[in-house]
């Protein structure tokens, strides 16, 4: 491994590493994402963002599609609470910087349908990920991929996530947001 390469990883892995888009696409995963927030079918806001791809995500990536581990289609999507923040070394069982939100009726994690890959790219634009807010005044801060549905649960495989670019938002009962995922797989 060249010095470079080496300093480059120490960047992205360090103590308390979190990541916009340039890092993530020096590592040649990245995750973009588009949540859209309606009232009454009236678009409130919508939020673009990057995400953080942690080392258990990577780890994942390698052992399933170059080592041909045990290999699931099954990913889904959650939400986060207010401010969330990404660190390379996080888990669903360890996360000290965010949070889940499960304050919508839908009584698991949404699954994450991807469409066909082409350039590099995937994403579940045709099948959006939608929850349905069942809360008041609920403050959403991001989203994140893993590969258990539990709602609020804390086992599967974290594959990373993501804080809105714009900030916090709070949407109220009734409210749903449509989340878009876009994978990407670029030449490092």
């Amino acid at each position: 491994m060249s010095m470079e390469h080496e300093h480059a990883v120490d960047a992205f892995f360090g103590a308390g590493a979190s990541a916009r888009a340039s890092v993530v696409a020096q590592k040649g995963l990245a995750v973009r994402w588009r949540v859209e927030a309606y009232r009454a079918g009236k678009l409130l806001w919508a939020d673009e963002f990057d995400n953080l791809v942690v080392t258990e995500g990577l780890n994942d990536s390698l052992d399933k599609h170059l080592k041909g581990s045990a290999y699931t289609a099954a990913w889904y999507v959650g939400l986060t609470g207010g401010t969330p923040s990404f660190a390379a070394g996080d888990t669903m069982a360890s996360h000290a910087g965010w949070t889940e939100v499960t304050a919508y009726d839908e009584a698991a994690r949404q699954t994450l349908t991807l469409g066909t890959v082409s350039g590099g790219s995937v994403d579940n634009s045709a099948s959006k990920a939608t929850f349905t807010i069942n809360v008041n005044q609920t403050t959403i801060g991001g989203a994140f991929v893993v590969t258990n549905n539990t709602k609020g649960g804390a086992t599967g495989t974290l594959y990373g996530g993501g804080a809105f670019s714009a900030g916090n938002k709070t949407i109220d009962d009734n409210d749903t947001l449509a989340v878009t995922v876009t994978l990407t797989a670029t030449a490092a």
